[in-house]
């Protein structure tokens, strides 16, 4: 709050020591004991004076607490001294009610000649006052009043001035604002946010105009409101007389006659443009891509380059400039050329505002060009990157921009339209030929195009291969998720001003279960299009919703499917050519010969809905989201418990090639080739497979899920005092996982120490917490399993008395009651209970037809198994049970096909049933 707003007639290298001016009011300091927050007095006032404008500032900051004597004891001013002086009025220490004089002893600010924005690639040639303040305390007060001046000579003699302004819930012991300007010039005044309405008032030469601080808390308007409705808590002011007056005044910083001296460089450069075509359009954009690809930006605001911009043979002869700099070389270029351009005034976020503002060179923070070739308008902006012939006539969304001409104008709104290219053409093919279960194999080829493409090349010439790979890696993970690439290059097109990446890699499966189907998304409309406005409140009724800017993004999906796309079938509305929420697509789906295929083109172009439309909007874009495409697979698809009777196997083979290739590459910095591969083995049952790259995991980065997940396997394996080794290395990495004392516990009771096993888990519940009834459940649960199945019982007892309705705990009790074979109705009314207060069922089918099988009562295990398996047709234990109940009823090569399916999925589900009596 120490640094007062950025200044403003080459004067001022080195700060003033002068009192405040008489027109400053001074603000009273209030009470010490009354300011809370810090800030006991924030008070700015400006004047404007002819072509001068005056900024005081007075702060002061209680410094209650050592941080806070840190933080401002070092205190940093800037002004800008090609514009006008800074002056310092007071720096005081206030303490008991007795002012201190800072600077009594003869301390100044030490001035620091520095460019503090570089890495904007700003050239501001603002300076920078500092001064470490002796002598503070904690309880001190600490004040600072300074003044700046500006006088801007670009403005021919006009002022402008703006100053946000303090607005609740903010609070501030005292806070003031006052403008004043002479009362026989013509200033225009706005305060942009609602609720303010001060009045001015004559004070001998000068109208003042105090403004009560804070201002009533801004409008809360919702985030996708036109930017027109926006109420700043800003005020502005100017003695510009007109929009046509600011249009202007700018104009002879923008003319050109005479800026490309004969036989110069720049002189050389049009006549190679001019003899490679007669075209204008295409003139034009050769014009840009020079001036776009051969100078560099760099803002630069020293030297009166607010808004002056450098001449076009400096800009050549430096090869940097700003958007000033950029559009007057663009400008001398094209009239070189007899293409009718002129620089137009823009704002880059609030430009849909600048109607309602107060108009001064204030209210636009950048300026382009506008070239009109055979009644087209073309916006051609020299500070962007890569824009071709193609994008030449595409429109900014930048609202309202101010045509600077001789005559004068007023501002025009830019009329919008959809881009000519997409900037993003993203094509995959996915191999998912051997089964729907394991990850997709993609080749991506995707086209960039625009600023995405030049950040990418700029990127990829800056880094290093592996930090490069890392950038587009990460760059893909935003349209295609996260993979792991056998092959990725981005190989850049100057003359198309694109990168094309290609990569082929390994992605997780996009199936999903889904009301007893497995389907998969095909579209990419949900994933970018939502229409959910809210404007229920009665002050937001009348606002429309803006919809994004023009852009353009095509996606074409290939889907290699398994069988040869037998019984596979679309769901949903497939083709489509309609608007939705703003944006027009354009999709059509085909399905043949095993392959599916969908082209989708998305389309925005910047238009408003009313809002009267919203409901009807809302309403139409939610159903056509609903019935977007899904692939459906039939019930016979080949599944990963059953790969060998795959049509193909090249998705598989192409798997493991891919995931081979990056686990040999597979460092401490980046495991996750490892980690992908061993949960892809595990999903087909390879655990020796799994466990190898786990242990590879392991020596490069150990961790507690590591040595967790290859205890998991090599129990699968038999191994169970290499699972418990494994266990206790993860509890010894992380002592208080809940998951490694479980494991370590369950293997100990496997290996039949079941009083050491319990042990463990009394030791934990005896030290309560959050976690002391998980504890209690999980003992209950082990000891169900290897131990007393009454005693287990009654501990499930009294957790589900103290929790009630809980339904694991419900279908636990069922589970040790049906392996134990002990309280068989009791145990099915657990496992219905259980069931109705549950939203996922498979589990608790699964228990119950352990019942049912014990009861003898075989039809009704069946049906709950293959309900069960309905909703997860991978689970191993409702397969192993089905085979039992198959084998019973004589259906022996059923039984024999869910064996199979059931030792696969886990080698150990035989060892765990045997406990319980329970064989096929």
């Amino acid at each position: 709050m120490l640094v007062a707003p950025a200044s403003v007639a080459m004067a001022g290298e080195q700060p003033l020591y002068e009192p405040a001016p008489a027109w400053i009011t001074p603000a009273k300091l209030a009470d010490p004991q009354n300011v809370t927050g810090g800030i006991a007095v924030l008070d700015f006032q400006q004047r404007i004076d002819g072509a001068t404008v005056w900024n005081y500032a007075d702060t002061a900051i209680k410094l209650s607490t050592p941080e806070e004597l840190s933080q401002y004891s070092n205190i940093t001013v800037a002004w800008a001294p090609d514009k006008g002086d800074l002056i310092i009025h007071q720096l005081a220490i206030l303490r008991d009610g007795v002012e201190i004089d800072a600077l009594a002893g003869g301390q100044k600010f030490t001035v620091l000649r520095r460019e503090q924005s570089l890495e904007q690639r700003e050239l501001t040639g603002i300076l920078s006052a500092t001064l470490p303040v002796e002598g503070l305390r904690a309880g001190d007060i600490l004040r600072l009043r300074m003044s700046t001046t500006i006088k801007d000579g670009a403005l021919g003699g006009r002022a402008q001035a703006t100053m946000p302004l303090i607005a609740e819930p903010v609070r501030i012991a005292q806070a003031g604002y006052k403008l004043s300007w002479r009362a026989d010039e013509a200033t225009r005044w706005k305060i942009l946010a609602n609720g303010a309405e001060p009045k001015a008032r004559r004070n001998g030469d000068f109208m003042e105009l105090p403004v009560a601080l804070p201002l009533p808390k801004p409008t809360e308007l919702p985030n996708d409101a036109p930017v027109r409705y926006q109420r700043l808590p800003i005020i502005e002011a100017s003695t510009f007389t007109s929009w046509t007056d600011v249009s202007k005044v700018m104009a002879p910083l923008y003319a050109t006659e005479g800026t490309i001296a004969a036989g110069s460089p720049l002189a050389g450069e049009v006549a190679t443009i001019m003899a490679a075509t007669d075209d204008p359009v295409q003139r034009a954009a050769m014009a840009l891509q020079l001036v776009q690809d051969k100078i560099r930006y760099l803002a630069v605001g020293m030297d009166g380059g607010n808004y002056v911009p450098q001449p076009p043979a400096r800009t050549w002869d430096v090869r940097y400039g700003d958007c000033k700099a950029k559009t007057l070389l663009l400008l001398a270029l094209l009239r070189a050329m007899k293409i009718d351009a002129e620089p137009v005034m823009a704002h880059a976020s609030l430009g849909d505002m600048v109607p309602s503002r107060v108009p001064s060179a204030l209210a636009f923070n950048h300026v382009l060009v506008h070239a009109t070739i055979g009644g087209d308008s073309l916006w051609l902006d020299g500070t962007m990157l890569g824009t071709r012939l193609g994008d030449i006539r595409d429109t900014p969304a930048l609202g309202y921009v101010l045509p600077v001409r001789a005559e004068g104008a007023e501002p025009v709104k830019i009329a919008l339209h959809a881009p000519a290219r997409p900037a993003i053409d993203l094509q995959i093919v996915a191999d998912e030929s051997t089964s729907i279960d394991l990850p997709s194999v993609i080749d991506l080829d995707m086209v960039v195009r625009g600023q995405l493409a030049n950040l990418l090349t700029l990127a990829g010439s800056q880094l290093g291969p592996k930090e490069a790979r890392q950038l587009y890696e990460q760059f893909l993970g935003h349209y295609v998720g996260e993979a792991q690439y056998g092959t990725l290059t981005a190989t850049p097109d100057t003359a198309d001003g694109s990168v094309t990446v290609k990569a082929r890699g390994v992605f997780g499966s996009g199936w999903e279960r889904q009301d007893l189907r497995t389907e998969r998304w095909i579209s990419r409309v949900p994933d970018l299009i939502s229409f959910e406005p809210d404007r229920a409140r009665a002050a937001w009724a009348d606002i429309p919703v803006a919809t994004p800017a023009p852009d353009r993004a095509r996606y074409r999906l290939r889907i290699k499917l398994p069988d040869g796309g037998r019984g596979y079938t679309i769901d949903g509305v497939a083709p489509l050519d309609d608007r939705l929420a703003g944006y027009d697509v354009d999709r059509s789906v085909t399905l043949a010969d095993g392959m599916v295929t969908v082209d989708e083109m998305l389309t925005s172009s910047g238009v408003e809905i009313p809002a009267a439309g919203v409901a009807a909007e809302r309403d139409r874009v939610a159903t056509l989201l609903a019935r977007t495409p899904r692939l459906v697979a039939p019930d016979t698809a080949t599944r990963r418990w059953n790969l060998a009777q795959a049509a193909s196997r090249s998705q598989l083979d192409a798997i493991e090639t891919i995931y081979k290739k990056q686990a040999a590459e597979a460092d401490e910095e980046n495991i996750t080739a490892l980690t992908s591969s061993a949960s892809f083995q595990r999903g087909i049952g390879d655990y020796k497979g799994a466990a190898a790259m786990l242990t590879r995991q392991i020596a490069l980065l150990p961790s507690a899920d590591a040595y967790l997940a290859r205890a998991s396997a090599r129990r699968e394996m038999g191994d169970s005092a290499g699972a418990l080794a494994d266990a206790e290395e993860a509890r010894k990495l992380d002592p208080s996982s809940i998951a490694a004392i479980s494991t370590v516990a369950n293997l100990t009771a496997e290996r039949g120490d079941v009083a050491a096993a319990t042990k463990m888990f009394d030791e934990r519940i005896a030290l309560g917490g959050k976690t002391r009834d998980d504890y209690r459940v999980m003992k209950a649960a082990l000891v169900g399993e290897y131990g007393d199945a009454q005693a287990a019982i009654a501990e499930l007892d009294a957790v589900i008395a103290a929790k009630p309705g809980n339904p694991a705990m419900l279908n636990q009790r069922c589970w040790i009651k049906a392996t134990r074979n002990v309280a068989l109705d009791t145990a099915l009314k657990d496992c219905t209970s259980a069931m109705e207060l549950s939203d996922s069922s498979a589990a608790i089918l699964d228990s119950r037809a352990l019942v049912w099988m014990r009861m003898g009562r075989d039809e009704d295990a069946l049906r709950d198994l293959d309900a069960a398996l309905l909703q997860v047709p991978a689970m191993g234990s409702s397969r192993f049970l089905r085979a039992i109940v198959y084998k019973r009823a004589g259906r022996a090569s059923d039984a024999a096909a869910d064996l199979a399916i059931a030792r696969r999925m886990s080698p150990s589900i035989e060892r765990d049933y045997a406990r319980f009596g329970l064989k096929p």
